[in-house]
Protein backbone atom coordinates (compact mmCIF):
# COMPACT_ATOMS: atom_id res chain seq x y z
CA UNK A 1 0.00 0.00 0.00
CA UNK A 2 1.01 3.55 -1.26
CA UNK A 3 2.00 5.52 2.02
CA UNK A 4 1.47 9.33 1.52
CA UNK A 5 4.07 11.42 2.91
CA UNK A 6 3.89 14.31 4.53
CA UNK A 7 5.05 17.64 6.21
CA UNK A 8 3.75 18.51 9.31
CA UNK A 9 3.72 22.33 10.58
CA UNK A 10 2.19 22.92 14.04
CA UNK A 11 3.17 24.70 17.45
CA UNK A 12 6.69 23.70 19.80
CA UNK A 13 5.09 22.00 22.32
CA UNK A 14 4.40 18.71 22.65
CA UNK A 15 0.80 18.04 23.51
CA UNK A 16 0.11 20.01 19.79
CA UNK A 17 2.84 17.75 18.61
CA UNK A 18 1.54 14.71 20.12
CA UNK A 19 -2.10 15.75 18.79
CA UNK A 20 -1.19 16.55 15.27
CA UNK A 21 0.87 13.32 14.68
CA UNK A 22 -1.93 11.21 16.00
CA UNK A 23 -4.23 13.21 13.43
CA UNK A 24 -1.92 12.53 10.69
CA UNK A 25 -1.58 8.66 11.45
CA UNK A 26 -5.32 8.88 11.41
CA UNK A 27 -5.65 10.21 8.10
CA UNK A 28 -2.99 7.83 6.36
CA UNK A 29 -0.22 9.86 6.28
CA UNK A 30 3.00 9.13 7.20
CA UNK A 31 4.90 12.32 8.29
CA UNK A 32 8.63 12.60 7.27
CA UNK A 33 9.32 16.54 8.34
CA UNK A 34 8.08 18.48 11.58
CA UNK A 35 8.13 22.13 11.44
CA UNK A 36 7.60 23.70 14.53
CA UNK A 37 6.42 27.64 14.86
CA UNK A 38 5.35 29.67 17.87
CA UNK A 39 3.04 31.65 15.43
CA UNK A 40 0.78 29.68 12.30
CA UNK A 41 -1.37 32.02 11.64
CA UNK A 42 0.23 34.71 9.77
CA UNK A 43 -1.45 36.32 6.95
CA UNK A 44 -0.17 35.62 3.90
CA UNK A 45 1.10 31.54 4.29
CA UNK A 46 -0.07 31.06 7.85
CA UNK A 47 4.04 31.02 8.31
CA UNK A 48 6.27 33.77 7.37
CA UNK A 49 7.60 34.10 3.94
CA UNK A 50 11.07 32.94 4.83
CA UNK A 51 10.05 29.81 6.79
CA UNK A 52 7.39 29.09 3.36
CA UNK A 53 10.36 28.84 1.20
CA UNK A 54 12.29 26.59 3.64
CA UNK A 55 9.34 24.65 3.91
CA UNK A 56 9.12 24.78 -0.23
CA UNK A 57 12.81 23.18 -0.05
CA UNK A 58 12.49 20.60 2.10
CA UNK A 59 9.35 19.45 0.26
CA UNK A 60 12.05 18.84 -2.93
CA UNK A 61 14.55 17.57 -0.92
CA UNK A 62 12.71 14.50 1.02
CA UNK A 63 9.82 13.79 -2.19
CA UNK A 64 7.23 15.27 0.22
CA UNK A 65 3.70 14.78 -1.48
CA UNK A 66 1.59 16.87 0.88
CA UNK A 67 1.46 19.90 3.53
CA UNK A 68 -0.20 19.06 6.86
CA UNK A 69 -0.60 22.80 8.63
CA UNK A 70 -2.11 22.17 12.32
CA UNK A 71 -4.40 25.22 12.33
CA UNK A 72 -7.37 26.28 10.74
CA UNK A 73 -6.14 27.98 7.70
CA UNK A 74 -8.63 30.77 5.66
CA UNK A 75 -8.75 29.85 1.80
CA UNK A 76 -6.70 32.25 0.64
CA UNK A 77 -3.49 31.15 2.77
CA UNK A 78 -3.85 27.69 1.89
CA UNK A 79 -4.03 28.95 -1.52
CA UNK A 80 -0.86 31.07 -1.39
CA UNK A 81 1.11 27.89 0.41
CA UNK A 82 -0.36 25.88 -2.31
CA UNK A 83 1.00 27.65 -4.85
CA UNK A 84 4.03 28.36 -3.57
CA UNK A 85 4.84 24.85 -3.01
CA UNK A 86 3.51 23.73 -5.89
CA UNK A 87 1.69 21.02 -3.11
CA UNK A 88 -1.68 19.99 -2.01
CA UNK A 89 -2.03 21.68 1.72
CA UNK A 90 -4.48 20.27 4.46
CA UNK A 91 -4.94 22.32 7.29
CA UNK A 92 -6.83 20.85 10.45
CA UNK A 93 -10.03 20.78 9.38
CA UNK A 94 -9.30 18.89 6.20
CA UNK A 95 -7.93 16.84 8.02
CA UNK A 96 -10.25 15.79 10.59
CA UNK A 97 -13.03 15.66 8.03
CA UNK A 98 -10.74 13.12 6.18
CA UNK A 99 -10.48 10.89 9.41
CA UNK A 100 -14.00 11.36 9.82
CA UNK A 101 -14.58 9.71 6.06
CA UNK A 102 -12.22 7.12 6.80
CA UNK A 103 -13.93 6.38 10.20
CA UNK A 104 -17.50 6.75 9.41
CA UNK A 105 -19.55 3.54 10.20
CA UNK A 106 -23.34 4.12 9.55
CA UNK A 107 -25.35 5.49 7.02
CA UNK A 108 -25.99 9.07 9.25
CA UNK A 109 -22.89 9.58 9.94
CA UNK A 110 -21.74 9.45 6.38
CA UNK A 111 -24.57 11.92 5.42
CA UNK A 112 -23.17 14.08 8.32
CA UNK A 113 -19.34 14.00 7.30
CA UNK A 114 -20.28 14.53 3.49
CA UNK A 115 -22.73 17.87 4.54
CA UNK A 116 -19.35 18.77 6.42
CA UNK A 117 -17.06 18.21 3.49
CA UNK A 118 -19.20 20.07 1.20
CA UNK A 119 -19.32 22.75 3.95
CA UNK A 120 -15.85 22.81 3.96
CA UNK A 121 -15.18 23.09 0.07
CA UNK A 122 -18.57 25.64 -0.07
CA UNK A 123 -15.91 27.92 1.81
CA UNK A 124 -13.55 27.43 -0.46
CA UNK A 125 -14.99 27.74 -3.60
CA UNK A 126 -15.92 31.34 -3.08
CA UNK A 127 -12.44 32.00 -2.55
CA UNK A 128 -11.50 30.47 -6.18
CA UNK A 129 -14.49 32.23 -7.36
CA UNK A 130 -13.13 35.71 -6.02
CA UNK A 131 -9.39 34.62 -6.97
CA UNK A 132 -10.36 33.90 -10.57
CA UNK A 133 -12.27 37.00 -11.10
CA UNK A 134 -9.50 39.38 -10.13
CA UNK A 135 -7.83 37.24 -12.21
CA UNK A 136 -5.06 35.82 -9.62
CA UNK A 137 -6.22 32.65 -10.03
CA UNK A 138 -6.26 31.05 -13.58
CA UNK A 139 -9.72 29.28 -14.62
CA UNK A 140 -11.13 26.98 -11.73
CA UNK A 141 -9.84 23.74 -11.63
CA UNK A 142 -9.27 23.92 -15.44
CA UNK A 143 -12.95 25.46 -15.47
CA UNK A 144 -14.00 28.81 -16.95
CA UNK A 145 -16.00 31.48 -14.45
CA UNK A 146 -19.16 30.26 -15.62
CA UNK A 147 -18.21 26.73 -15.30
CA UNK A 148 -17.58 27.55 -11.28
CA UNK A 149 -20.84 29.68 -10.60
CA UNK A 150 -22.23 25.97 -12.26
CA UNK A 151 -20.31 23.84 -10.00
CA UNK A 152 -21.25 26.23 -6.95
CA UNK A 153 -24.86 25.72 -7.59
CA UNK A 154 -24.30 22.21 -7.96
CA UNK A 155 -22.83 21.53 -4.15
CA UNK A 156 -25.76 24.01 -2.84
CA UNK A 157 -28.28 21.37 -4.13
CA UNK A 158 -26.23 18.39 -3.09
CA UNK A 159 -26.06 19.94 0.45
CA UNK A 160 -29.97 20.41 0.08
CA UNK A 161 -30.37 16.88 -0.36
CA UNK A 162 -28.26 15.45 2.29
CA UNK A 163 -30.30 17.87 4.34
CA UNK A 164 -32.61 16.17 3.82
CA UNK A 165 -31.42 12.91 4.42
CA UNK A 166 -30.39 13.75 7.71
CA UNK A 167 -34.18 15.10 8.48
CA UNK A 168 -35.44 11.57 7.30
CA UNK A 169 -32.40 10.60 10.25
CA UNK A 170 -33.62 12.52 12.79
CA UNK A 171 -36.90 11.66 12.53
CA UNK A 172 -36.16 8.15 13.18
CA UNK A 173 -34.14 8.56 16.22
CA UNK A 174 -36.79 10.57 17.24
CA UNK A 175 -39.20 7.80 16.96
CA UNK A 176 -36.27 5.66 18.57
CA UNK A 177 -36.68 7.98 21.64
CA UNK A 178 -40.24 8.17 21.75
CA UNK A 179 -40.34 3.93 22.32
CA UNK A 180 -37.94 4.47 24.90
CA UNK A 181 -39.47 7.32 26.61
CA UNK A 182 -42.54 5.01 26.80
CA UNK A 183 -40.56 2.42 28.48
CA UNK A 184 -39.07 4.74 30.88
CA UNK A 185 -35.18 3.75 30.73
CA UNK A 186 -33.21 6.56 31.65
CA UNK A 187 -30.41 7.58 29.28
CA UNK A 188 -26.61 8.14 30.19
CA UNK A 189 -24.49 9.72 27.59
CA UNK A 190 -20.26 9.32 27.36
CA UNK A 191 -18.57 12.54 26.14
CA UNK A 192 -15.73 13.67 26.22
CA UNK A 193 -12.58 14.55 24.19
CA UNK A 194 -11.07 12.31 21.28
CA UNK A 195 -9.17 9.50 23.24
CA UNK A 196 -10.28 10.41 26.78
CA UNK A 197 -10.89 6.71 27.06
CA UNK A 198 -14.79 6.95 26.53
CA UNK A 199 -15.43 3.94 24.38
CA UNK A 200 -13.04 1.41 26.88
CA UNK A 201 -15.72 2.93 29.79
CA UNK A 202 -18.86 1.83 27.81
CA UNK A 203 -17.07 -1.41 27.08
CA UNK A 204 -16.09 -1.70 30.77
CA UNK A 205 -19.97 -0.56 31.80
CA UNK A 206 -22.14 -2.35 29.46
CA UNK A 207 -19.88 -5.60 28.81
CA UNK A 208 -19.58 -4.48 25.28
CA UNK A 209 -16.41 -4.80 23.32
CA UNK A 210 -16.26 -1.94 20.83
CA UNK A 211 -12.90 -1.29 19.21
CA UNK A 212 -11.00 0.94 21.09
CA UNK A 213 -7.24 2.14 20.60
CA UNK A 214 -7.49 2.95 16.88
CA UNK A 215 -6.13 6.69 17.15
CA UNK A 216 -8.55 9.25 17.48
CA UNK A 217 -11.98 9.44 16.49
CA UNK A 218 -12.83 5.51 17.16
CA UNK A 219 -16.64 6.51 17.33
CA UNK A 220 -18.41 9.01 15.02
CA UNK A 221 -21.87 7.91 15.73
CA UNK A 222 -23.75 7.13 18.82
CA UNK A 223 -23.91 3.50 19.91
CA UNK A 224 -26.76 2.89 23.07
CA UNK A 225 -26.79 -0.66 25.34
CA UNK A 226 -28.44 -1.50 28.40
CA UNK A 227 -26.49 -1.45 31.72
CA UNK A 228 -27.82 -2.99 34.67
CA UNK A 229 -27.43 -1.51 38.18
CA UNK A 230 -28.43 -3.01 41.54
CA UNK A 231 -32.49 -2.37 40.91
CA UNK A 232 -32.80 -0.81 37.79
CA UNK A 233 -31.91 -0.14 34.06
CA UNK A 234 -30.10 2.56 31.92
CA UNK A 235 -29.31 2.93 28.40
CA UNK A 236 -25.11 3.91 27.93
CA UNK A 237 -24.53 5.63 24.45
CA UNK A 238 -21.16 6.69 23.44
CA UNK A 239 -20.98 9.52 21.37
CA UNK A 240 -18.03 10.84 19.15
CA UNK A 241 -15.51 12.69 20.13
CA UNK A 242 -14.45 16.28 20.75
CA UNK A 243 -11.71 17.90 19.58
CA UNK A 244 -9.79 21.28 19.74
CA UNK A 245 -10.70 24.39 17.38
CA UNK A 246 -13.78 22.11 16.01
CA UNK A 247 -15.52 24.37 13.63
CA UNK A 248 -19.32 25.64 13.99
CA UNK A 249 -20.32 23.30 11.02
CA UNK A 250 -18.87 20.58 12.27
CA UNK A 251 -20.67 20.83 15.08
CA UNK A 252 -23.74 21.66 13.40
CA UNK A 253 -23.60 18.74 10.91
CA UNK A 254 -22.97 16.54 14.09
CA UNK A 255 -26.05 18.44 16.35
CA UNK A 256 -28.73 15.72 15.05
CA UNK A 257 -26.12 13.07 16.72
CA UNK A 258 -25.19 14.96 19.52
CA UNK A 259 -29.00 15.89 20.15
CA UNK A 260 -29.22 12.87 22.05
CA UNK A 261 -27.17 14.66 24.89
CA UNK A 262 -30.08 17.00 25.82
CA UNK A 263 -32.43 13.84 27.06
CA UNK A 264 -29.85 12.44 28.89
CA UNK A 265 -30.82 12.15 32.71
CA UNK A 266 -26.81 11.89 33.07
CA UNK A 267 -23.78 13.16 31.41
CA UNK A 268 -20.57 11.31 32.33
CA UNK A 269 -17.80 14.38 30.91
CA UNK A 270 -14.11 11.65 30.86
CA UNK A 271 -10.97 13.04 31.14
CA UNK A 272 -7.85 11.93 30.81
CA UNK A 273 -6.11 12.87 34.00
CA UNK A 274 -3.06 11.64 33.63
CA UNK A 275 -1.80 13.98 30.89
CA UNK A 276 -0.27 17.61 31.89
CA UNK A 277 -2.78 20.14 33.84
CA UNK A 278 -2.42 22.85 31.06
CA UNK A 279 -3.04 20.10 28.07
CA UNK A 280 -6.77 18.77 30.75
CA UNK A 281 -7.60 22.46 30.73
CA UNK A 282 -7.86 23.01 27.38
CA UNK A 283 -9.69 19.92 26.30
CA UNK A 284 -12.12 19.77 29.04
CA UNK A 285 -12.80 23.96 28.22
CA UNK A 286 -12.89 22.75 24.56
CA UNK A 287 -15.49 19.80 25.34
CA UNK A 288 -17.56 22.52 27.94
CA UNK A 289 -17.40 24.90 24.91
CA UNK A 290 -19.10 22.42 22.61
CA UNK A 291 -21.71 20.91 24.98
CA UNK A 292 -22.30 24.55 25.94
CA UNK A 293 -23.05 25.05 21.84
CA UNK A 294 -25.39 22.25 22.13
CA UNK A 295 -27.32 23.70 25.46
CA UNK A 296 -26.48 20.70 27.57
CA UNK A 297 -27.12 22.03 30.97
CA UNK A 298 -23.95 21.64 33.02
CA UNK A 299 -26.29 20.24 36.05
CA UNK A 300 -25.99 17.06 34.21
CA UNK A 301 -22.68 16.30 34.35
CA UNK A 302 -20.36 13.83 36.26
CA UNK A 303 -16.76 14.83 35.49
CA UNK A 304 -14.82 11.56 35.46
CA UNK A 305 -11.03 11.46 36.25
CA UNK A 306 -10.40 8.58 33.97
CA UNK A 307 -6.84 6.36 33.61
CA UNK A 308 -6.26 6.69 37.34
CA UNK A 309 -4.24 3.76 36.74
CA UNK A 310 -1.77 5.67 34.93
CA UNK A 311 -1.19 8.40 37.62
CA UNK A 312 -2.30 8.59 41.33
CA UNK A 313 -4.97 10.01 43.08
CA UNK A 314 -2.96 12.90 44.93
CA UNK A 315 -2.16 14.03 41.48
CA UNK A 316 -5.85 13.72 40.38
CA UNK A 317 -7.02 15.62 43.43
CA UNK A 318 -4.53 18.23 43.10
CA UNK A 319 -5.98 18.60 39.38
CA UNK A 320 -8.94 18.92 39.91
CA UNK A 321 -8.51 21.42 42.01
CA UNK A 322 -6.59 23.56 39.24
CA UNK A 323 -9.44 22.89 37.26
CA UNK A 324 -11.91 24.33 39.50
CA UNK A 325 -13.92 20.96 39.62
CA UNK A 326 -13.39 20.80 43.94
CA UNK A 327 -16.25 23.12 44.84
CA UNK A 328 -19.77 21.01 45.95
CA UNK A 329 -21.36 22.26 42.63
CA UNK A 330 -19.61 19.87 40.87
CA UNK A 331 -19.61 15.67 40.90
CA UNK A 332 -16.47 14.39 40.56
CA UNK A 333 -15.03 11.17 40.33
CA UNK A 334 -11.63 9.21 39.69
CA UNK A 335 -11.99 5.91 37.64
CA UNK A 336 -10.22 3.70 35.45
CA UNK A 337 -11.66 2.23 32.38
CA UNK A 338 -9.09 -0.06 32.03
CA UNK A 339 -8.26 -1.64 35.76
CA UNK A 340 -12.00 -1.05 36.65
CA UNK A 341 -10.85 1.34 39.78
CA UNK A 342 -14.00 2.76 41.61
CA UNK A 343 -16.41 1.53 38.29
CA UNK A 344 -18.81 -0.04 40.85
CA UNK A 345 -18.80 3.21 43.05
CA UNK A 346 -20.06 5.06 39.54
CA UNK A 347 -22.92 2.49 39.47
CA UNK A 348 -23.91 3.37 42.59
CA UNK A 349 -23.36 6.68 42.12
CA UNK A 350 -25.48 6.60 38.83
CA UNK A 351 -28.57 4.89 40.55
CA UNK A 352 -28.22 7.53 43.69
CA UNK A 353 -29.35 10.34 41.05
CA UNK A 354 -30.88 8.23 39.05
CA UNK A 355 -34.15 7.42 41.76
CA UNK A 356 -33.52 11.36 42.49
CA UNK A 357 -31.23 11.50 45.16
CA UNK A 358 -28.97 14.00 43.70
CA UNK A 359 -28.08 15.82 47.02
CA UNK A 360 -27.05 13.17 48.74
CA UNK A 361 -24.83 12.26 45.61
CA UNK A 362 -23.21 15.90 45.93
CA UNK A 363 -22.70 15.92 49.67
CA UNK A 364 -20.60 12.19 49.35
CA UNK A 365 -17.00 14.05 48.50
CA UNK A 366 -15.64 10.83 49.79
CA UNK A 367 -14.48 9.98 46.13
CA UNK A 368 -10.82 10.46 46.35
CA UNK A 369 -10.38 7.07 47.55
Amino acid sequence: MNVTKAILITYPTEESINEALSLAEAAGYKVEKIVKQKHITKSKYGIGKGKAQEVNDMLKELKINVIIFDEVLKPSQQYNLASLCKKDVIDRERIILEIFERRASNSESRIQIKLAQLRYEMIRIREKVRLAKIGEQPGFFGLGKYDADVYMLDVKSRMSVLKKKLEKEEKRRNLYRIQRNKIGIPIISLVGYTSAGKTTLFNTLTGESKITGQGMFTTLSTFTRAMNLNENKVLVTDTVGFINKLPAYMIDAFKSTLHELLFSKLILLVIDISQKIKDIRIKLNSSLHIMNELQVPTGKIIYLLNKIDLTDLNDAYDKSIDLGLSNSEHIVLPISSTNGHNINKLKDLIETIICGNKIAAKNNRKFFK
